[in-house]
Order: C-alpha cells, then structure tokens, then sequence
C-alpha cells in the first residue's frame, strides 16, 4: 500500500464536532484517547475534549489547544454543505454476498445518498409513513465511511490513499420496503437521517490500513453483524481510485464502502426496526459507536406527518 503522506494530514488523530455545555458549537479531539464518546454519552457519562482551533474538519491547518471542554452533544463531524453527494458502495462483502445469494460483483455496485440524510450520532432515525409502521421494514447497515481530504480525479489505485483524510463509522440505514418499490436503490435509502456518520473522524495517520477495522452493530444486546474490512470485496484503495475515474471527487466527499453480513433483511425471520430499539453500531481503532434512537411517522389527517407515538 502506497505510504500516506504525513504532512498533507492534520495535527489530530480524533476529530469530533460537538456541542459544549453551554449550547456552543466546537471542534476537538477527546482527551481519553481509548474512549467511544459514543456509548459514553449515550451512558451519561462526562465526556471531555482539547479545542481545536478551526471551523472545518476539512481543515488541514487546524492547531490544538491547551483548552479542555465538556461534550454535551456530539454532531456529525462532517456538516451536509461539506461533504456533497454521497458515494455508497453496495455488496462489498463476501459474505454478505453469500448471505444474499448473489454473485459476486466483478466491478463496485455505485448508489448515490444526498447530503439530507446525513444524520448525528444520536440523533433519531424517522422512518418515512407507511399504510402500517410495523410493515415498514427499517434495517441497519453497519460500514466503514471514507473521507477524501484533497480533490482528485483519475487517482490510480497505487495513489489512491494520498487522498484519503480519515474514517467514519456510518449506518446505511435502509426502508426495505420503499426500496422494493423501485429497482433503484436511492430511493430507500435516500431519507432524511438516513446516514447517521460519526462519532469521530479518525486520521489515516491512525489506520494507514483500513483493512483492520473491525464492523459490529449490536441490536438490544444481540450482536447482528460482526464483520472485518479485510473481507472486502473491492479494497478502500480500489474503491477510491474506481469512483475518481472520470469524476471529480471534491475535499469533503464521504464513500460508504458497504456491509457485512447479517443484515435484518437476510434473516429467518426477518428482523425490522422498531421504536425503543437500542442500536450501536460500531468500528473498532477509536471510530466509535452510532446511537441513534428510532421512530416512525404517521400521516395526520390535512397530509402532514407526525411522529407514531407508541
């Protein structure tokens, strides 16, 4: 693997976007170098962060301070305007493919999310109306989120890590049944909040491999998905350097790079979301744990929607 240029990476290794005590947006990184702000927040826990001084995880040029401040709330570390459309690799796995039935894919399977449905780390999941709440199917997605850190375009795969700023956790949240409506897969995965991203940007300096990472999504205590980058059908590198081929990637750009098995969908019976549901889905090496809760929609009687009160 081509050696990540050190100097065109930032100064922190663990980046979070977050709200402070007193309501004030802020960047940081998290004192507790081994600690998931995620499940420690969704805990109670006091969480603490050392200011970094800029307004963009985009930011190369961001300094460290010696200031230490509470997180009250933690926020996508991406804002929607930053990152674009976003690029979304699905049956990357081959086990997932298996669980599937499907053969495996000789070239990436593209879909696209828009930046509306990028969602915070505990933030709620709204599913859209359906006739019957309980036959909508929502399932979750636990992948690896790649953010690129410089534009690029025609980027050959030996160069392609070059470009690579760092790591998220993501949730390519999907409504199965929206999905089977259309033979695109936008459509049900294309919902506002659908691609809850964080809780930290983890620099490429940490994990010059990304093959290592290891993906978990943890439904009411019941490990669902357990998987390893390293099953990949199409490496981060390729991916990169397939999705550049012809197009401009912008600084910013975030690549979902698909799931491991276990999918609700996949399963005997199938398993659907519910509200109350306690769902982490997590990356190992510091990326940390998504806790977004879940809620459904129904229609009021002039069209509008509210949320399904259970």
């Amino acid at each position: 693997m081509t050696p990540i240029l050190l100097d065109d990476l930032p100064v922190w290794n663990r980046l979070i976007r977050f709200e402070d005590v007193h309501g004030q947006e802020r960047y940081g990184e998290p004192v507790d170098e081994q600690l998931d702000i995620g499940i420690a927040l969704h805990r109670g826990e006091d969480v603490h962060a050392r200011i970094l001084r800029t307004d963009s995880a985009l930011d190369l040029s961001a300094a460290l301070s010696e200031e230490i401040v509470q997180v009250k709330r933690v926020l996508s570390p991406l804002r929607p305007e930053e990152a674009g459309t976003i690029r979304c690799i699905g049956l990357n796995y081959r086990e997932h493919a298996a669980e599937m039935k499907l053969t495996i894919p000789k070239t990436p399977t593209l879909f696209l999310k828009a930046t509306e449905t990028i969602n915070h780390p505990s933030s709620t999941i709204t599913t859209p109306h359906c006739p019957d709440a309980h036959d909508c199917h929502l399932d979750y997605e636990v992948e690896l989120a790649v953010v690129i850190g410089r534009t690029c375009k025609d980027v050959p795969e030996e160069e392609a890590m070059r470009y690579v700023l760092g790591y998220m956790t993501a949730n390519d949240v999907t409504a199965r049944t929206h999905q089977n409506e259309v033979s695109q897969w936008d459509r049900g995965k294309g919902f506002d909040g659908f691609a809850p991203i964080g809780p930290a940007l983890v620099s490429a300096r940490v994990v010059p491999d990304p093959s290592v990472l290891q993906l978990r999504t943890v439904l009411n205590g019941q490990v669902m998905q357990q998987g390893e980058a390293s099953d990949m059908i199409f490496t981060v590198p390729k991916i990169v350097s397939f999705l550049s081929q012809g197009c401009t990637l912008q600084k910013g750009t975030i690549i979902l790079t698909g799931t491991p098995c276990g999918i609700g969908v996949s399963r005997n019976p199938p398993v659907r979301l519910v509200e109350g549901d306690e769902l982490f889905v997590t990356i190992s090496h510091g990326l940390g744990s998504l806790t977004n809760p879940i809620a459904f929609k129904q229609p009021e009687a002039n069209g509008h929607c509210i949320e399904a009160r259970g």
